[in-house]
């Protein structure tokens, strides 16, 4: 005997009290698991590869450098080029990182002429970063420790003129931007011309030992 079975209105074979076989539900049920299933692991996978441990390159060209010293009679600034950088991150935070300043770029804003030239090659010198024997400075993460969600408090080494000193400064991390400001004393990377605590008499000579290093950092 031949049975005759109805169709559903979606055009699936019905049984024969009419009812819904089920196929193409069973169906639409395992395509839609499959689609969560991809759906998900995607996601799991973009998550991980945020949180994973992953190093950024520094774009050095859309970075910056700002040096600014200090004087009795008032201060200089300028610019200094990066050579190479990086920023290691570990589950979105910062844990290390370091920059190479190329010292043979050290430009003075402030003046102009032959003002700005003089000073040029006087920072240049050995008198003060000794350019030509020492051509590049360093800075190397030493401890990282988180502030805030976007602050933190680093320990580095700082190498220049091939002398090597800790210093500590906080650090601000926002999208691919990172920002510090750093406060050097040069005397004890051996630059002491000018310093009122190794040279008597110099009145408004005088060099301030410290001066400033404000980074700006893309990456």
């Amino acid at each position: 005997m031949k049975l005759n079975h109805k169709k559903c209105v979606c055009g699936k074979t019905k049984d024969t009290n009419g009812n819904c076989d089920g196929s193409h539900a069973n169906k639409y049920s395992f395509v839609k698991s499959i689609s969560y299933v991809l759906v998900t692991l995607i996601a799991l996978l973009s998550l991980q590869s945020f949180l994973s441990p992953h190093i950024d390159t520094i774009m050095v060209k859309e970075s910056q450098i700002a040096w600014k010293g200090f004087k009795v009679t008032g201060s200089h600034e300028g610019n200094i080029s990066l050579k190479s950088g990086r920023l290691e991150f570990n589950h979105g935070n910062l844990v290390g990182g370091s920059f190479v300043m190329d010292m043979q770029t050290i430009v003075c804003t402030d003046l102009s002429g032959d003002s700005k030239d003089q000073l040029e090659g006087h920072l240049k010198s050995s008198d003060f970063f000794g350019a030509e024997t020492h051509p590049t400075s360093s800075l190397t993460f030493q401890t990282v420790s988180r502030i805030n969600d976007n602050s933190y408090i680093v320990i580095a080494e700082v190498t220049i003129k091939g002398k090597t000193e800790n210093i500590e400064f906080t650090t601000t991390i926002n999208a691919n931007k990172a920002h510090g400001t750093l406060k050097i004393d040069r005397t004890k990377f051996d630059i002491k011309y000018g310093s009122g605590n190794f040279f008597d008499g110099l009145g408004d000579n005088m060099i301030y030992d410290e001066f400033e290093l404000t980074i700006d950092i893309n990456f």
